[in-house]
């Protein structure tokens, strides 16, 4: 088609897109196009505002890394990754609840035995975290594994810290629940931190009058067979942004006390001479339905 406009454009693009094979791929480049002109006509976009827009969409691109994904900074900040979420993970009640994945989980991180200490030397009040899985009718969930992650008390991951190495974690383990679906260990207790803003998406927050933080958590993934994996995090109760979370990751149901103990002896009968704190969090798994 030629001597297109404003008026006709659009239909060009969905005309010329109308003949993908993947149905799915044509559904959702459809709606993406309709959106996107739509969008621009709403706005009456100008020229430099969307050469801003690229240029903006590059630095996001050039500042992703094996260790820093700015693309997921943005979908977590524009509430997308929220959004998507809560759309693929409705469950029933009484099923704990998912929130956003983060930028900085990794693959392959150490395996620990129950009980372990999975600080692996970070510095911090000692944390002693337990709990139960079980599936909605309150059966245990036996032998799921679990692999969990967390900043430290500074508010930041390993992966932030290259002076670690890349071979070389803190703060993060697969574990395996035993055989009542009981898991336990023992790592620091995490602080609030900003995500990364020294890029692309933290200008955009500036731009906003946001601020870049994020409230104390912890963050869990339990698989086991025949359950929908969950994917979330449980948050410190009376903690700092909860009501203001950069990335809107909070859910009330995901909010627990984080218990402060006076020296004395731990949970695992140890004596301790520092203040210490538990937590006690049990996770219901929604079944996969066939």
């Amino acid at each position: 088609m030629r001597n297109l406009d404003e008026h006709t454009i659009t239909q060009a693009v969905l005309t010329r897109n109308a003949n993908a094979d993947d149905a799915r791929l044509r559904e959702i480049m459809t709606s993406l196009v309709q959106h996107l002109h739509a969008f621009a006509r709403e706005t009456k976009l100008t020229e430099p505002e969307w050469e801003k827009g690229i240029e903006f969409l590059t630095a996001v691109g050039q500042i992703c890394s094996p260790t820093r994904q700015e693309f997921i900074l943005l979908s977590d900040t524009l509430g997308l990754s929220t959004l998507v979420t809560a759309q693929n993970h409705k469950k029933p009640d009484g099923c704990t609840e998912a929130t956003v994945f983060g930028p900085f989980h990794v693959q392959n991180a150490p395996q620990y035995d129950l009980g372990a200490d999975i600080s692996d030397g970070l510095p911090g009040v000692p944390w002693y975290v337990r709990g139960s899985i079980k599936d909605i009718d309150g059966n245990p969930v036996p032998h799921a594994v679990i692999e969990v992650w967390q900043a430290d008390d500074a508010g930041f991951y390993d992966v932030q810290k290259p002076e670690l190495g890349q071979e070389t974690y803190q703060g993060r383990a697969v574990l395996q629940a035993d055989s009542e679906g009981l898991y336990h260990f023992k790592t620091i207790v995490p602080e609030c931190y900003p995500i990364p803003h020294d890029g692309p998406v933290g200008k955009m927050l500036q731009a906003l009058d946001r601020h870049p933080w994020r409230p104390a958590h912890l963050h869990f993934m339990i698989i086991s067979p025949n359950h929908e994996r969950l994917v979330t995090h449980v948050f410190r109760e009376h903690g700092e942004y909860l009501d203001s979370d950069a990335v809107f990751g909070v859910r009330s149901s995901l909010i627990a006390d984080w218990v402060e103990h006076q020296p004395g002896v731990d949970p695992y009968g140890e004596k301790v001479d520092t203040p210490y704190f538990t937590l006690d969090f049990d996770f219901v798994l929604n079944p996969v339905t066939r």
